[in-house]
């Protein structure tokens, strides 16, 4: 099941969904999603839309599980139950209990790792 969800303040469709996914898991703002991945990216001298920093950023915080076989929405039936950031080809998306949460659907695409959201 997909649910439509837009975190950013100005309902602007860009390319944040590293923001908007981890707002709608960690229940945080997407301007403090944003302030807080700057001043990490900033830091490390990276980019916080790179593939790299965002898997450090949720190693470093959440247990890694991948998937390279099934889809996002496989993945969604397999685990009703919790919060997921699920990583794919160019994308991240927020699975909160079985539900999609994102811009757009992206239930057919493979997943790449997931990560649960304590």
């Amino acid at each position: 099941m997909f649910r439509y969800y837009n975190a950013n303040q100005n309902d602007r469709h860009i390319a944040d969904c590293v923001i908007r996914a981890l707002s709608v898991l960690t229940d945080r703002t997407w301007r403090d999603v944003y302030d807080e991945l700057t001043d990490l990216a900033g830091d490390v001298g990276m980019m916080f839309d790179r593939v790299e920093f965002v898997e450090d950023y949720l190693d470093d915080r959440y247990p890694r599980e991948c998937h390279y076989a099934k889809t996002v929405s496989e993945f969604a039936r397999e685990y009703p139950y919790g919060r997921y950031a699920v990583t794919m080809n160019g994308h991240i998306t927020a699975i909160i209990d079985g539900v999609i949460i994102d811009t757009f659907d992206c239930s057919d695409r493979i997943v790449r790792c997931a990560w649960q959201i304590i």
